[in-house]
């Protein structure tokens, strides 16, 4: 069986930053995943390197586009590279085997008829290099006079788009997995209520000359997306032509930021429609990366470079957190004191600890010599079942693209081994049955061979690592239970995951001139064993006042999900929201319209007061209240980290 998987090629007139480190690094994740599984996996990224922002951003450095691009490839390749992604392909849609494929596309659409002439009289959108509807102009606040916008008159060629929207809308419903998660399909569908225009797919070369020229008119170069968009499949065809990718597309997956799912949904099908080929399988359009509920940009000064987090942390933890943070099409928070607290959870403290604890005491009573296992018991039996039990959910959870989930599982079957080495504690059965402790140990170990190989894609080199402790190789990244054979020397354990220690830096005291700031520190200290018994709390701190658990218990919280979202007329406040709460719906009026569109909160989950008196509001019913956060002119809906079942109770 096939898996073929894409990133977007991204835009070559920035460097990268960390939108771009997920989704390779969830691509990379994903073909590591199915070549474990026995699958033959075909990993794509590469580089957009047309359009007029890139042509602009050459100009600033008063340097040719193509010298730009060059330098830009080379800056995404090293991150690839310090992040160990290892795409079979990386293709720039300046290479000819890429402008060879889209003038044959354009050259076959011209010629039956896809696409005419016309002059079109508009406003065009440079950051979005297209141009906008009457509608749009309105939905962005954009007037005659707004600096994103100029107006244009002049000859161009459009693709008939329009002819295919019943076609599409057809597909996109009877495919249902078409496009994940389920808000944005809704989202899609949503927006094609309305009928579908026609699409530019050229540029004068009076107005930029750095593209693709058309094959039927070498006044025009193609509009940068419908150029970019064929690399899905000029990269297979330059990796053994037509029986290659038709061997690949029917199993092809597009990992996308939630920013662009609408050239993938709607442009993209439209156009392998007209040109005869099959939409893609499914396309994954995924949340964006946030910092104190904002955007990340490099104006607002809170981008994170992923190449200074891999620094300081190493490129494993970082792509450990990255796959640990973002729930499939959620926006994620990143905080580096959050990642900090993730590694010495997760790593340090649940799997690192319990690895070294468990070989120390293999090296101090059987010479570091993996036992056999004898009188296995109930709870043996207990751990195989729950290692079968991971293996199965694991691989559900990775072929969904909930690499979140997967992990949390991984670590939960490590857990239980920490739990059971603690209930059997074979420090004290040693000295009495040494061989029921040998069981014990090699029961541990086998987790850890086994936890290995299911992290071995998310963070290949210190699992490789951790399969060189237990005298193992990559030989040993088996799916099943029992490969850790009796009578193999293992190694001495060494620290694999040291504690990390995040400072933070002081703010400035009031009232002061000049205060000094500390800078962020980063310091790697050994691991701790486990405590035979827990740490003393700290002093409870003085608070003004306290309530009973009774008081908190006499609120019902619960999880649900958006299915309904709109706008209450004559308010600019408020939105109707239908959620989804276990079997139930009801109708909740909330006053979160200034900070979210009504379509994006669509399949989102969220959390509801549900025994909340119901009130009218502009003569709606409200039953409930949803929760939310808010901090200056900011405020953010509360959210589970991970997808839980609607109408789960919290507590």
């Amino acid at each position: 069986m096939s898996f073929y998987i894409t990133t977007p090629i991204y835009y070559a007139n920035g460097e990268p930053h960390i939108g771009h480190a997920y989704t390779n690094t969830l691509a990379d994740v994903s073909a590591r995943f199915h070549r474990l599984y026995g699958e033959e996996a075909f990993f794509l990224t590469g580089l957009d390197e047309h359009g007029q922002k890139v042509e602009q951003a050459a100009a600033l450095r008063n340097i040719s586009p193509q010298q730009h691009c060059d330098e830009m490839m080379e800056k995404f390749k090293h991150l690839w590279t310090r992040l160990n992604i290892q795409p079979d392909d990386f293709l720039r849609t300046t290479e000819p085997r890429h402008k060879t494929v889209v003038q044959q596309v354009l050259q076959q659409l011209w010629d039956a008829g896809h696409i005419y002439s016309d002059t079109y009289s508009g406003y065009y959108e440079l950051s979005e290099e297209r141009f906008l509807t009457d509608k749009e102009m309105e939905e962005k606040g954009y007037t005659a006079e707004s600096p994103e916008v100029t107006h244009i008159e002049e000859k161009n060629y459009f693709f008939k788009m329009s002819e295919h929207h019943d076609w599409l809308v057809q597909h996109i419903e009877q495919n249902p997995d078409f496009i994940q998660p389920e808000g944005r399909r809704k989202e899609m569908l949503g927006f094609l209520k309305q009928p579908l225009g026609d699409l530019c797919i050229s540029r004068p070369k009076s107005r930029l000359s750095w593209g693709i020229e058309l094959p039927f008119d070498t006044d025009y170069v193609t509009y940068v997306w419908f150029d970019a968009l064929l690399n899905y499949i000029s990269a297979p065809l330059s990796h053994g032509g037509p029986d290659n990718l038709e061997r690949l597309w029917p199993q092809v997956t597009h990992l996308l930021g939630k920013d662009i799912l609408m050239t993938h949904a709607i442009y993209w099908p439209t156009m392998l429609h007209a040109a005869g080929y099959a939409p893609p399988k499914q396309l994954i359009a995924h949340g964006w990366w946030m910092v104190e509920n904002a955007k990340m940009s490099k104006s607002k000064g809170n981008s994170i470079d992923p190449l200074d987090m891999i620094e300081k942390y190493g490129a494993d933890a970082f792509r450990y957190v990255l796959m640990r943070e973002m729930a499939l099409g959620l926006d994620s928070d990143f905080s580096e004191k959050a990642f900090v607290l993730r590694l010495n959870t997760d790593l340090a403290n649940d799997f690192g600890n319990l690895l070294n604890r468990t070989l120390n005491l293999l090296h101090k009573y059987f010479d570091g010599v993996v036992p056999a296992p004898v009188a296995v018991g109930e709870a043996e039996q207990a751990i195989e079942a729950l290692a079968q039990k991971t293996l199965q959910d694991t691989e559900q959870l990775v072929r969904g693209f909930k690499m979140n989930l997967a992990l949390d599982t991984v670590l939960q079957l490590v857990r239980h081994a920490n739990k059971y080495i603690n209930d059997e504690a074979p420090w004290s059965v040693a000295k009495t049955d040494l061989p029921r402790a040998g069981t014990v140990l090699y029961y541990v170990l086998e987790v850890f061979r086994l936890a290995a190989t299911l992290l071995s894609p998310v963070i290949p080199g210190k699992m490789e690592s951790v399969l060189q402790q237990l005298g193992l190789d990559a030989q040993a990244l088996k799916l099943e239970w029992g490969v850790l054979a009796a009578g193999t020397q293992t190694q001495k354990p060494e620290v694999l995951f040291p504690r990390q220690e995040y400072i933070e830096k002081e703010k400035p005291m009031e009232n002061t001139v000049e205060t000094p700031v500390k800078e962020e520190a980063v310091k790697a200290e050994a691991p701790v064993a486990a405590p035979e018994a827990p740490a003393e709390a700290p002093a409870e701190a003085v608070e003004p006042s306290y309530i009973g658990i009774e008081d908190f218990a006499k609120v019902e919280l619960k999880v649900a999900e958006v299915v309904e979202a709109e706008r209450v007329p004559k308010t600019d406040k408020l939105l109707r929201l239908i959620v989804k709460i276990g079997e139930e719906q009801r109708q909740i009026v909330a006053g979160i319209a200034a900070f979210y569109e009504p379509e994006k909160l669509i399949g989102q989950q969220v959390v509801v007061v549900t025994n909340l008196k119901p009130v009218k509001l502009r003569g709606i019913e409200s039953r409930g209240m949803i929760l939310a956060a808010k901090s200056g002119d900011q405020l953010s809906v509360l959210t589970p980290l991970n997808d839980v079942a609607t109408g789960a109770q919290i507590s």
